[in-house]
Parts: structure tokens; sequence; C-alpha cells
């Protein structure tokens, strides 16, 4: 029953307004339109092939005739030539193949000078993202969210602490595994604006169906205002909720595991929070950011990920209502 839960619950957010473009065939950028390409020759071919298969199997059913004794009448030079020439044919069109998804390979990993370069790391489960130090500022991290220029290369690092995964945002490129001891590298470029939805594409444990990545395109200017809201420490409200949230958060082992910038806070297991309020989803596409849904999750992360490396917290009532506020609040 749980896990037809799980299943049902992935679906409705992989759907739901918060899930993004998630699509092979609905390709947003470079790589990913060479890779449909591919796809699509790949599947016109094996059509053309079964096509001609059939039809020469039609054929042989309505030309066959009964034999009575087997007689050498010549006929067995016209099918030996027929069968060398589908060889002949079959070695050519496997090797076509090949040439095309070894080019295609080469060229979607080509990146211009200019790329942004963005390192992600494969937890159970969830996705965290470092954005190196640059010209603008200093680096800064986030999770199970990507935010990139529209019309600019961006090489993603992939790396796993763990277990094997695989980074794979349909609409923007091919899939990529991320693999415990080695980086490896993935080229993206969003050519319009717009929220694509990716996922985690190798089984990595209980919780693989709910580990989504969210990665948003925007204009240039737009990132750049994005990149330097990040940059900063977190900001704390005079409301009085959020005060409190604050002072119950620092006091609670919730520091212990994460970070919030400008803040005592400097835990490193779980994702950083400093600006967990503006993100999308929480529990890496799991819900809405919402109060309700961080207070759920904070209640009780065990009944909505099973499995999940974050340990269920004491809190009262009004504990959990004020560290929810304070959650909220950090945009």
């Amino acid at each position: 029953m749980r896990t037809a839960r799980a299943l049902l619950l992935s679906i409705l957010v992989a759907t739901s307004g918060c899930g993004g473009q998630q699509s092979a065939l609905g390709s947003q950028g470079a790589p990913a339109i060479h890779v449909e390409h591919l796809i699509l020759g790949m599947v016109a071919v094996c059509a053309a092939i079964w096509i001609l298969v059939m039809i020469t199997l039609g054929t042989a059913l309505l030309r066959a005739r009964p034999r009575t004794a087997r007689q050498d009448d010549g006929s067995e030079k016209p099918l030996t030539m027929a069968v060398s020439a589908a060889v002949a044919a079959t070695t050519l069109i496997i090797a076509g193949l090949t040439i095309a998804s070894f080019y295609t390979t080469r060229g979607i990993g080509l990146a211009d000078s200019t790329a942004l370069t963005i390192t992600v790391k494969g937890q159970q489960w969830w996705w965290q993202v470092f954005y190196a130090d640059s010209s603008t500022g200093p680096g800064f991290q986030t999770a199970n969210e990507i935010h990139i220029p529209v019309g600019r290369d961006v090489r993603l690092q992939l790396e796993s602490p763990d277990v094997i995964h695989s980074f794979w945002v349909p609409s923007l490129a091919g899939k990529q595994d991320l693999v415990p001891g080695r980086s490896n590298s993935l080229l993206l470029r969003a050519e319009k604006p717009g929220v694509y939805r990716g996922q985690c594409a190798e089984f990595c444990g209980l919780q693989h169906s709910h580990m989504a990545i969210m990665v948003i395109a925007e204009a240039p200017g737009a990132f750049e205002g994005w990149a330097a809201t990040q940059r900063l420490d977190a900001v704390v409200s005079a409301d009085s909720d959020t005060a409190a949230g604050q002072a119950s958060f620092m006091a609670k082992p919730c520091a212990a595991c994460h970070t919030i910038r400008g803040t005592p806070a400097g835990g490193t297991t779980g994702p950083d929070l400093t600006h967990i309020g503006g993100r999308r989803t929480i529990a890496a596409g799991l819900v809405e950011t919402t109060r309700g849904s961080l207070a759920a999750w904070i209640a009780d992360p065990q009944t909505h990920k099973p499995g999940n490396n974050m340990p269920m917290v004491s809190l009262t009532s009004t504990e959990l209502r004020n560290i929810s506020a304070y959650m909220e609040s950090l945009k």
C-alpha cells in the first residue's frame, strides 16, 4: 500500500504545476535537440526496415509453392545473393547508426569558453548544487534547483559520495551518471526561459522516484539578480513568530545538520537552507514550498519520504509553527 501511494504521489508531483516541463520530445536546448534528432533518425530507420521485412515476408507467403522433391533448378543462387545483400545492408545500417551516435555524443559535450560551471552532487535522495566563485561575487550552494542563463552553455560537474545516480533533464540534455570516486560532466543549454523538470534515472535506493531536480532557465539579467540574492546571508524579519522560530532552530539539532549563512548554523549533512523559502519545492520535488508543507515535513519527514536521513525532532506545536514560519521567511 505504501509503495502504491508513493508511486501515485510521484506521478502527481511530476504532472503538477511545480513539476515543470519533462519530455525528451519537447527539447528546448541544443544538446537535447541533437539527441532528439538521433532518436527520431533511429526510429525512422528501424521503421523502414520493419516495413521492408513485412513486405518481403508477405510476398514470400503469397508466392510460396509446394515442392514434391528437392530440385536443383538454379533457385539457390538468387537466394544466396539476397541473403548476402541483407547481411551487407545490416552491417552498413548498424555502422551508420553507430557513427551517428558517436558524433552526436561528441557534439553535445563541446562547450564554449564562456560556459558557466556548476557542481552537482547526488545525495540520497536530493541534489546538492554548488556555484563557484566568479567575477561578480563569491560562490554559494543551493539544493534541488539549478538556475541557468538562457542562451549560455552550462557545464555540470557531476559527483556522488554514496551510490550511483543519474542526472537527466530530458528537455535540455541526455543522461549522465554520477559515479562515486569519479567526476563526470554534462552540457546544458536552454534556448528559451522555462522550468524544466529532471529526475534521477538510476535506481539509487528506496526514494529513487522522489529525487527530482528543477532547472530554471531565465534571461541573463534575471539570472544575475537571482545569483546576487543567493550570495547574501539570510535575513530574519521582525515578525515575532519568525524570530522565535530562528531561536528554536538554533537550539534544536537542526543547526547541526543544516547551514544558514549569517547564523551559527553550519551543518553540512543536509541541504543548505539559507534561502529555502525561495525554492519552488522541498524534499527534492516532493511538495511545493509552503508554510504548511514545511511544517508537515519538519514534523515527520519519515512518513513523507521513508528512509531519508533526516531524523524526527521532538517539537512542541508552538515550536513547529515558529520554525516553519522561519523557514518560509528565508528567501
